[in-house]
C-alpha cells in the first residue's frame, strides 16, 4: 500500500489543527522542549510505514484506504537516539529562551532585544558572554555605556548555554496547544503534589 492511497477525508482537525505528533528520542524525551519537536500527522505517519518509529499513542481519529486502516499516531519514538550533546546555535530566539524572555536589568517582558554588556566600542564582542536580553526602555538607558558606569548590572550573568540548559528553560514555555497524550513525556520529571 501506498500513503496516497489513504483516505484522510474523515479527518477532522484538533485544537490547532492537523493532528501533530510529537517526537520523542529513543530515551522517550522530546528532541526538543522549544520549540516542541513535533511532525505533520503526514510525516509521522511517513515514519511509521518506513519502520523508523514506534508508535506510543495515538488519536482516536483513523486514516483508511480500501484495504488498511490506521490510527493516526499522537506520540512516536525513534527507534535510534539522536545524541544532544552538540552546542546550541547562538541566535536571538537561543539568547531570550537562555534568559527566560525577559530583560535581564528589570524582568520586563515587552518591547525585547540584545544588549552588549561591554559594549561593542570598549570592546565588547557579540558572544553568549556578552550579549543578554534586555527591554528596549533598559537598552536605551544603559546606551554605549559599561555596566558600572551606568549603574545596571544584569541580574543574570551571560553565559553560553548547553542544549540541556535550553531544553530546561523550554519547559517553562509549553505552546498554546498540548494534546492529552503529550503530557506524560514532557513534564515527567516535575514534582508531583500529594
Amino acid at each position: 500500500m501506498q500513503l496516497a492511497e489513504i483516505n484522510f477525508s474523515d479527518a477532522k482537525p484538533v485544537a490547532q489543527g492537523n493532528y501533530p505528533c510529537l517526537i520523542l528520542n529513543a530515551d522517550y524525551q522530546p528532541l526538543s522542549y522549544f520549540p516542541l519537536s513535533l511532525w505533520s500527522w503526514q510525516d509521522a505517519i511517513k515514519a511509521v510505514f518506513l519502520e523508523r518509529v514506534n508508535v506510543i499513542d495515538h488519536y482516536e481519529q483513523c486514516v483508511r484506504s480500501a484495504t488498511f486502516e490506521m490510527q493516526m499516531p499522537s506520540v512516536v519514538a525513534l527507534k535510534d537516539y539522536v545524541p544532544q550533546n552538540r552546542s546550541p546555535a547562538f541566535t536571538r530566539f537561543n539568547l531570550f529562551l537562555r534568559d527566560g524572555f525577559e530583560c535581564v536589568y528589570c524582568h520586563s517582558e515587552t518591547e525585547l532585544t540584545f544588549d552588549h554588556v561591554i559594549p561593542r566600542r570598549l570592546g565588547g564582542k557579540t558572544t553568549w558572554k556578552n550579549i543578554v536580553a534586555a527591554c528596549s526602555s533598559c537598552n536605551l538607558k544603559k546606551g554605549g555605556r559599561h555596566p558600572k558606569e551606568a549603574g545596571m548590572h544584569p541580574l543574570v550573568e551571560p553565559f553560553q548555554p548547553t542544549m540541556h540548559q535550553l531544553q530546561s528553560q523550554g519547559r517553562r514555555f509549553p505552546p498554546n496547544h498540548l494534546h492529552d497524550s503529550w503530557l506524560d513525556y514532557l513534564y515527567w520529571d516535575i514534582e508531583l503534589k500529594e
